[in-house]
């Protein structure tokens, strides 16, 4: 399967190192395509005085001393066109943001590297919609067809990380896995699934002890992979702490998707 994981920012060398080396087993696993996820710039944080990582510049050379290092395939966001072919030179996964999923010169930018794209659903989204985006990517790559393994082929995966519901609350509605599986290899990210937008006084808050359920419940149901932002100690975290798990919980996680993927023949 696909695991994404690594802490929601850049915080400090120190902090990305130290996360990235209690990783490596599972960068080892044949049974695992891993890659190694942080973010540079976090722009669309919800307080101007929220930390938002060190930038692109000394992010991403941040970024390939880890890959020299570990030898991890790296994700990382874009937020701008201009930003898609110089990440793409460190980035092997250049991931559009939730909120920009629609943007349509974002997603063209990065359909002109050889870099896998991976586009997050809209909160605001109705998944049958992301088709659209995905296609985007695809004719982008000159490819007029559609389908789960032309966009495969062509490296553009989805990714399912909740629903709005009301006001500062997210919801997983389990069947856009089966819907958006019709366009893309599905990922689900389980930690920003459970992410309550602006309800921490000027931060979002979240709920991470529904993270496990969910990512078992998705499991079951069958995606291509799992999104997982951890920290060594997230609630000291400078980005999305409540949502984040700590890597002994990750690593309990993990155990329980391979249980019920082996027991259902995945």
């Amino acid at each position: 399967m696909i695991l994404i994981a690594g802490p929601c920012v850049i915080e400090s060398r120190d902090k990305l190192f130290s996360v990235a080396e209690k990783l490596v087993k599972y960068h080892e696993d044949k049974s695992i395509d891993f890659y190694f996820k942080s973010s540079f710039d976090k722009a669309n944080r919800t307080s101007l005085d929220s930390f938002r990582g060190p930038g692109i510049d000394e992010g991403l050379k941040l970024l390939d001393e880890v890959k020299a290092e570990f030898g991890y395939q790296i994700l990382t966001d874009i937020h701008v066109p201009d930003q898609a072919k110089s990440v793409a030179e460190v980035a092997d996964v250049l991931q559009i943001p939730a909120f920009l999923c629609r943007q349509t010169d974002l997603l063209v930018e990065a359909a002109k590297t050889n870099a896998v794209v991976n586009i997050k659903k809209g909160q605001f989204l109705n998944p049958a919609d992301m088709r659209y985006s995905v296609k985007k990517v695809l004719e982008t790559r000159g490819v007029m067809e559609e389908g789960k393994e032309v966009a495969r082929a062509n490296k553009v995966w989805l990714t399912e990380r909740g629903s709005t519901f009301g006001y500062g609350n997210l919801v997983v509605d389990m069947r856009s896995f089966m819907i958006m599986n019709e366009f893309a290899p599905v990922i689900f990210d389980a930690t920003h699934s459970v992410q309550m937008p602006g309800m921490a006084g000027g931060t979002s808050g979240g709920k991470r002890e529904f993270v496990a359920p969910l990512a078992r419940g998705a499991a079951a149901i069958g995606v291509d992979g799992f999104f997982f932002e951890t920290h060594d100690n997230p609630c000291e975290a400078l980005c999305d702490g409540p949502n984040m798990l700590n890597l002994e919980d990750f690593g309990k996680t993990i155990e329980d998707i391979k249980v019920i993927q082996n027991s259902l023949g995945r």
